[in-house]
Parts: C-alpha cells; structure tokens; sequence
C-alpha cells in the first residue's frame, strides 16, 4: 500500500490493540501508529481515526466488572468517564507532530438519517480542509441497544463514506482473513485478496471477539467491507500487533484487501450502507431478475410486505429464499403497497383511486447489496 497526496484514508484501532492485558494503554505501541500516521499526513494525505476504548479505559477508572459491559448501563457510564481519557490521548500524541485532533461522537441514528448524515459529512470536509485529524468513535454514553453501531468496524465504513474516502484500514489482532469454518481449531488459507464479500465469504466468520475488550469480530469485519466496497472504497484487515502497523503494512503488503468495483453515486451509497429499515418487500424470481438488470421495481413482482412504513422510508427488497438483494426508497407506504401487490400497472389506479406511481421502489433510488 502506498500513499497518494490528497488521499483520504479511515483507520480504524480496536481496543484489544489500545488496551493492554494490565488494562492501561499500550501507549509505547500508540506513539509508534501515531507516527505512522503523521506521516501520511505529512506527505499530503487525510486521516480519519476511528478509535475504540473509552468503554474499557472508562471501567477501569470506575472500577466496573467485564470491562464495563455487563450492562447497557455499565457501558454508557464507562463511556461517559473513557472518553474523556481517549480523546486526551490522542489529541496530546497529535500535538506532538504539530497536529490538530478533533472529536466527533456518533450515533447510529446519526448516520441512518440523511439530514444529520449530511451534516456529518460537512464536519468531516471541513475539519479535513483545515488539516485537523478527526477521531471518532460511538458516542456509547447514549446510544442504546436498539440504535446503536455496536462496533467500530461498521461505524468506520459509513464514516468512510460519509467523508468520501478512498481506503479504510481495520487494524485487528490478526494479519487478515482466514478459510476456515467455525470451531475449527487449524489456521486455515490465508485470503489476501477479496474480490466481493459474498455468502461464501461470510461463512468464514467468527463472531466473537477474543480479547473480551471489543465488541467487534471477523463478521463486523466483513459486513464493514461490504459498506465499504458499496461506496466504492477499498478496505484492508491488517495486523495492528506489532510497532509501526501501518509502515509494516506498506513494506509488506501483508493483510486482507477487500477490492471495491466502481463507484456509487452518494445517496446509493448511503442507502446500501444503512444498518436499519422500515419494512422488507419480498419479490418474485422474475422481479429479481429484473432488478439484477438495472430495473426499478413494479408491484407485479412483490409477494409480501412486512412493515408499516410510509413512503420515502427506507425498505429492505428480499429475494423468494429471504436472502436481502436491494435496498431503496418506498415510493408508496404499506398501506397502499398491499392493495397492490401482485398486479399490473394497468390496474393500480383502480385499486389506489389515484394515477399510480412509476415504481414501487424506483431504480434510481435503489441499490443491490
């Protein structure tokens, strides 16, 4: 991996690599990504953290068992108290290299609403424009169960996104990913190039975290490079365990390169990235046939509906076997979606009492997952 003038680049530090097994930071090993990524700095590229541990730095400062995570109420407090400390770190580590660091708190709702999604994205240009580096994580001192990202990893690709970035590097506890099935207790081949992250590829998942720390895994990992890959950005999982991640990784190209194809325009890519809908529409063969080919989708090819949404909200299209194919903005609310589903064009205005629309969800405002 080399690094362009003008490149933007998201990196993401779990908090297994942050966090030590003592439960301080491994701040011998942060100064050494720091001058990593000063340097890429420097040569004229944009850097984005995205940084766990406010959770684990925060339960040890209060004291609370399994690493502040044995409620939703344990977490947000030790957030509330980590957070303070996380964002000291980096902004002190920063200066150092005569670097400004900015905080940004997220949400999940704050990225699945396109107001305040495009609000954070003119944040991000307009600290990137000025030089600042700014550091993000999960504002977990309000999120809860229901709306939050849950991990950083997936956060970390809708930041990608919203700031137009042009890689994301993951720095995990291992070099990449690995065939291998679950409970296997061999290796597995190393996968250095991943060309489209698909069910093949999610079977090689393991869920869970091994440090205890996080709250991410190999799955978070892989639906963070699906997002990714969405909006056209190139994703990595390298290893962030030994000093200096990133320079290693540029000399050795050692790591898991998810490649994106082409480039979404900025609402598909919002919508392909979102973690959250109001309804799934279920369809036909033929319809998802029609949508692989660049068609909107007509109500002929709908079998059902679930959901009470209205129309302009978010829905999930499912193929015949549940299997999500597409995801877009509902040209009707499920109300009139049911009085038509399965007919023709040529029918609706009878069973609607109003001139129909073109679409149930129109291809321009749809994107295939």
């Amino acid at each position: 991996m080399t690094t362009a003038p003008n490149e933007v680049i998201v990196v993401k530090v779990g908090s297994s690599l942050l966090i030590g097994e003592n439960g301080n930071v491994r701040r011998k090993w942060l100064e050494t990504l720091v001058s990593d990524i000063a340097k890429r700095h420097q040569d004229g590229a944009s850097v984005i953290i995205v940084s766990s541990g406010s959770i684990a730095l925060g339960a040890r400062n209060l004291g609370l068992e399994k690493g502040g995570r044995a409620s939703l109420a344990d977490a947000q407090a030790a957030a509330s108290v980590g957070q303070i400390t996380l964002s000291s770190l980096w902004s002190e580590l920063l200066a150092e290299h005569d670097i400004t660091a900015a905080q940004m708190l997220l949400t999940l709702d704050d990225m699945e609403d396109r107001k305040r999604y495009l609000n954070a994205t003119a944040t991000l240009e307009k600290l990137l424009e000025n030089r600042a580096i700014p550091v993000i994580n999960e504002n977990d001192s309000v999120a809860t169960d229901e709306i939050r990202f849950g991990d950083n990893d997936r956060l970390a690709a809708r930041v990608a996104q919203a700031a137009s970035a042009d890689r994301v590097l993951l720095l995990s506890d291992i070099d990449g990913l690995y065939d291998r099935t679950a409970g296997s207790e061999t290796e597995g081949q190393f996968i250095g190039l991943v060309e489209q992250v698909d069910a093949r590829i999610m079977a090689m998942a393991d869920g869970s975290s091994s440090s205890g720390l996080g709250s991410g895994g190999m799955t978070s990992k892989l639906e963070a490079a699906r997002i990714a890959n969405l909006a056209g950005i190139e994703l990595s999982i390298i290893s962030g365990q030994e000093d200096h991640p990133l320079e290693r990784y540029q000399l050795t190209n050692v790591g898991t390169l998810f490649k994106a194809s082409g480039q979404a325009n900025a609402r598909k890519s919002w919508l392909g990235g979102r973690l959250t809908s109001a309804g799934t529409i279920t369809i036909d063969a033929g319809a998802a046939a029609a949508l692989a080919e660049g068609n909107s989708l007509l109500a002929a090819g709908i079998i059902t509906i679930e959901g009470q949404f209205e129309r302009s909200d978010v829905v999930d299209i499912a193929g015949a076997d549940g299997q999500i194919i597409a995801r877009g903005l509902a040209e009707y609310d499920a109300l009139d979606c049911a009085k038509i589903i399965g007919r023709r064009s040529s029918e609706l205005e009878a069973l609607l009492g109003y001139s129909p629309r073109s679409a149930v969800v129109h291809r321009n405002q749809m994107v295939l997952v």
